[in-house]
């Protein structure tokens, strides 16, 4: 992304907080595996939203006095005798470069400088990335950085930036919307390639692998999230993982996954069958779930509730369950369908934004209705991915095969 878009980003932030302290980010370092062995690092996408940078060890630090705002960026001194091992480390160039952000230091003296910030008392709040998914989720280190903080200077005030930074990452701006597009395109290949390979007699992870080779060679950048492909009974579960069970003959194969580029991930789910052709009770249940997913969609604009969505999905999965018989009254669709319509898309899968608010231009959310009929071992979900645009909404998947007569059509010519 051009340097332009962090900029912008920063300011925004600033101004939400508007008031004297200090911002402290951090791209967080990947935990040890085991051994000498790390997890790969996977950059904090709040620090990654303000800086674009990707690298494991620094901090972004932002200083506003009297309503002036500076800016400092701490990275990792380089050691050519580690880097032997390891690879390159940044330079400060190129920091700049993609940042925009020309103070440039090394992370050795962040806390000394932090020090020297708060000694003076003339600035006594900190803004911390402090996201807390539920009560006993396990303290992160930003959790551990402000309590210490704390116990060094109770004086300190310490504020978290979830609510600003949710509020900024829900909208989408261009350049975001560019980099779903392709990570939608990649998925949309991959997509096309598994059904190409897809037959009875094939594992699940088969299908996750021809899924994932050919979106990372489309250039993906990884993975959104680990792909599900459950066949038959297990797509019932709803984030089913084993992928390790042989497809039959008959079933569907349920899959939901998601390329990543740019730090930004697709999230898809289609619903197709095994041996290319629906069975008359598939396809009547798909074509169910596929109406709820397109009245959905077709709701989508600018000053909707988010919490109506899953109304309307509710509404026509338990009119249309009546009317073949499978429910007598609406509140029995719980049985199957057993989870919510929509959730927020950007650098995280289910990204961050309150659920409680209206519809606005540039929000990206999923529509993803689901039937699971746990006793016939049919589980079906239809996913795509919504832009919601100054007048209504854009589906950014429209292109990915859907329709049963399209899927069908495409695995007869495959």
């Amino acid at each position: 992304m051009d340097t332009t878009f962090f900029q912008s980003n920063r300011k925004a932030l600033m101004e939400r907080i508007d008031q004297d302290g200090i911002v402290i980010l951090q791209s967080g370092q990947a935990p040890y595996f085991s051994a000498d062995g790390q997890y790969p690092h996977i950059p904090n996408k709040n620090f990654y939203y303000f800086t674009g940078l990707e690298r494991e060890n620094f901090a972004l630090v932002l200083i506003q006095k009297q309503g002036k705002v500076s800016e400092r960026l701490y990275i990792e001194k380089p050691n050519p005798d580690i880097e032997k091992w390891t690879g390159i480390k940044m330079r400060k160039e190129e920091a700049v470069e993609i940042s925009g952000i020309t103070d440039v230091r090394f992370v050795e003296v962040l806390e000394r400088e932090i020090n020297q910030l708060l000694h003076g008392g003339e600035v006594n709040q900190i803004w911390l990335d402090l996201e807390r998914q539920g009560w006993n989720t396990p303290d992160t280190p930003e959790m551990g950085f402000a309590a210490e903080l704390k116990r060094r200077y109770p004086f300190v005030q310490i504020n978290t930036l979830q609510a600003h930074v949710s509020a900024l990452r829900v909208i989408k701006h261009a350049p975001e919307i560019s980099e779903l597009r392709e990570a939608i395109r990649e998925t949309k290949c991959g997509f096309e390639e598994l059904m190409t390979d897809l037959e009875p007699g094939k594992m699940e992870y088969q299908m996750a692998a021809r899924f994932e080779f050919a979106a990372k060679y489309q250039g993906a950048q990884g993975l959104g999230f680990p792909t599900i492909t459950a066949g038959g009974k297990n797509a019932v579960i709803l984030h089913y993982v084993e992928n390790d069970q042989e497809l039959q003959d008959g079933d569907l194969l349920l899959l939901d996954f998601g390329a990543l580029h740019g730090n930004y991930s697709a999230d898809i789910s289609r619903t197709v069958p095994v041996n290319g052709v629906y069975t008359d009770r598939q396809k009547q249940l798909y074509n169910i779930v596929l109406k709820a997913e397109m009245a959905v969609i077709e709701a989508v604009k600018p000053g909707l509730a988010f919490a109506e969505l899953n109304k309307i999905a509710s509404k026509v999965l338990a009119e249309e369950l009546k009317a073949i018989g499978l429910i007598e009254k609406d509140e029995d669709l719980s049985k199957y369908y057993y989870h919510g319509v929509s959730h927020y898309l950007g650098m995280d899968t289910h990204d961050i934004g309150s659920r409680e608010t209206e519809l606005k231009p540039g929000m990206v959310i999923t529509v993803e209705p689901g039937l699971y009929v746990a006793e016939e071992g049919i589980g079906i979900r239809i996913e795509d991915d919504i832009l919601v645009t100054v007048d209504g909404a854009e589906n950014l998947s429209a292109d990915i095969p859907k329709t049963v007569e399209e899927i069908e059509a495409f695995m007869a010519k495959a």
